[in-house]
């Protein structure tokens, strides 16, 4: 089994959802990002999930795509993003998973890549614009011979087709997109959405996390009693906005309050 399996079925054993934080590595500085990356697993991560800096970041929204830009500015590179991976799992044990565009893994080498995320300690890669039909080709491969986990996204306009593919190829969770769009935080959720959990897993056996525009505990105890991991992204970047390098208070604070409904309640289904 690989760390996110084993992630997954302690919270599964604990009847709950995983929760899982996700930060711009690099953002203020690969340093800070470090002593952050530490407040995310205070406050009760169970899978870590940190971007790769991209110039041209197409799914994320405004709060993403400024934190990409402040992390490319302050030096920011693929290879810097696996050093902060080797030095965060010197110190915790919470599964890493990369957030990242194709365009840098395919700069430094697809197996040089793979190769090197495994060296640092990365459980799973999820590659926003690469799709299943193009990763079958050999990038899954390469993550799977360097032990990685290959991590899918499906969204509601995914076709049977999209689902079965990405249900064969991808290891350790899939990750859905609980509405169409970019990245960032909302007010509601798609009403839509146990149906569309409910339709996906007819077709994927894998664990299910949700993520994109959830941002309160009420949320998070939504998608909690739907799905196998919770994702919040956009509403903890904008702490390390607004604090920089001293986010690690507020992060640590906040992700206790978001993740608190999945430890006090228990999973319905």
């Amino acid at each position: 089994m690989s760390g996110l399996d084993d992630a997954f079925a302690a919270c599964k054993a604990a009847r709950r959802a995983a929760f899982i934080p996700f930060l711009m590595a690099g953002d203020p500085s690969p340093a800070a990002t470090l002593d952050l990356i530490g407040a995310l697993v205070a406050g009760g991560a169970d899978v870590l999930e940190l971007g790769v800096p991209f110039s041209d970041p197409i799914a994320d929204g405004p709060v993403n795509q400024r934190a990409a830009a402040r992390a490319l500015a302050s030096g920011t590179t693929l290879a810097a993003v696996l050093d902060l991976v080797a030095r965060t799992r010197l110190r915790h044990e919470v599964p890493v998973v990369l957030f990242t565009y194709f365009n840098p893994v395919l700069a430094m080498g697809v197996a040089e890549f793979a190769t090197r995320a495994s060296e640092s300690g990365v459980d799973g890669v999820l590659c926003l614009d690469l799709p299943p039909e193009e990763a079958a080709s050999g990038f899954a491969g390469a993550l799977g011979d360097a032990g990685l986990d290959p991590v899918f996204l499906l969204a509601p306009t995914s076709t049977a087709a999209r689902m079965k593919a990405v249900g064969k190829l991808a290891r350790g969770f899939v990750y859905y997109v609980s509405r169409t769009g970019v990245t960032g935080a909302r007010e509601t959720l798609a009403p839509e959405l146990a149906r569309e959990l409910a339709a996906v897993r007819r077709r994927v056996r894998h664990p299910l996390a949700v993520g994109f525009g959830i941002s309160t505990p009420e949320q998070v105890a939504r998608v909690g009693a739907l799905a196998d991991g919770v994702v919040v992204g956009s509403a903890l970047v904008r702490l390390v906005e607004e604090h920089g390098a001293g986010a690690a208070g507020p992060l640590a604070a906040e992700v206790r309050r978001l993740s608190a409904p999945l430890r006090r309640g228990r999973k319905r289904r």
